[in-house]
């Protein structure tokens, strides 16, 4: 049980700041695929995170806190792969690939959030979690469709990498806030710090798009700065504090559709019909193994 919650209970609180978290970050790859044209890709993760640090800061010290050092292997690991590994892969995957097509196989996350808790947590997935990861299998299949070739196959296994690399982070993270119950937003603090210091020495080591200054620029750099990153880490990790990391995983895959969603009304991107059914059997593992997750709790609670 998480929090003190009683056997059946649902964190209520923590679902809706991760409906929140959902919405910000569906929009999100929005605007990385319309920034791509405007910036570089290493540039804009590292600024995005620069923004979302000030922002952080300035709300720590408001409160009155001051900033400490979370648990520093920890803390590095989470930002290596969840803050930096992740988005810079989706980044660089954006470029040639649509954002529905990338946030699909980006959010294949939660199937690696239960393979590394197996692994780190010793939470050892039950036979539920196997079908879902062979209709996950199928789906992937469909949409790397790996018939057309290595050209294509390159943005997909992008996204697929950032993935694997986001559900290590997740659990990563969650064994920090089990061991040592750290304060949310000073962890957050400290993300979007590392972050940005991470990723800077691949600004000058490979070549950028030259930034294009205008409006559409400092706009979405400030959504993706003060929304998709500052507040949307510091929703995430109060998520990731209250719940288990398999459900705080599993919880996460309305971002995916949402996502396709915007990408086929706003940047009017289509799926071709083995991406359609890619998506459906991914959703429908992500389905099946959130089952399995709730079962298995339930299992844990009786």
């Amino acid at each position: 049980m998480e929090q003190g919650l009683k056997a059946g209970e649902i964190d209520r609180g923590a679902m809706l700041l991760m409906m929140l978290t959902v919405v910000l970050w569906a929009f999100s790859w929005i605007e990385m695929k319309r920034l791509s044209t405007l910036i570089g890709a290493f540039d804009l993760v590292m600024v995005r995170y620069m923004i979302a640090f000030v922002v952080l800061l300035g709300l720590m010290l408001v409160s009155g806190r001051k900033p400490k050092l979370p648990p520093l292997w920890l803390t590095l690991g989470v930002a290596v792969f969840q803050t930096t590994a992740f988005q810079c892969l989706c980044q660089l995957a954006l470029i040639s690939g649509g954002a529905g097509h990338v946030v699909m196989l980006a959010y294949t996350m939660p199937f690696w959030v239960v393979v590394f808790a197996w692994l780190l947590l010793g939470d050892r997935p039950t036979r539920l979690h196997v079908v879902g990861f062979l209709f996950a299998g199928l789906g992937l299949v469909g949409i790397i469709a790996p018939w057309k070739g290595l050209g294509s196959m390159s943005g997909s296994l992008l996204a697929l990498t950032g993935g694997i690399s986001w559900g290590l982070g997740a659990v990563l993270a969650k064994m920090m806030f089990k061991r040592h119950s750290p304060d949310v937003l000073n962890v957050a603090v400290w993300q979007m710090l590392l972050g940005a210091i991470l990723t800077w020495p691949f600004t000058l080591i490979f070549p950028q798009t030259p930034i294009v200054w205008g409006a559409e620029l400092y706009w979405g750099l400030a959504y993706m700065g003060i929304l998709a990153s500052a507040v949307g880490w510091w929703l995430w990790l109060s998520v990731v504090q209250r719940v288990s990391a398999t459900v705080a995983g599993m919880s996460s895959l309305g971002v995916p559709v949402l996502a396709v969603v915007f990408a086929w009304l706003i940047l009017g991107e289509r799926a071709t019909n083995w991406e359609l059914a890619g998506i459906v059997m991914i959703m429908a593992g992500l389905v099946i193994v959130t089952l399995a997750g709730a079962h298995k709790a339930s299992g844990a609670r009786s």
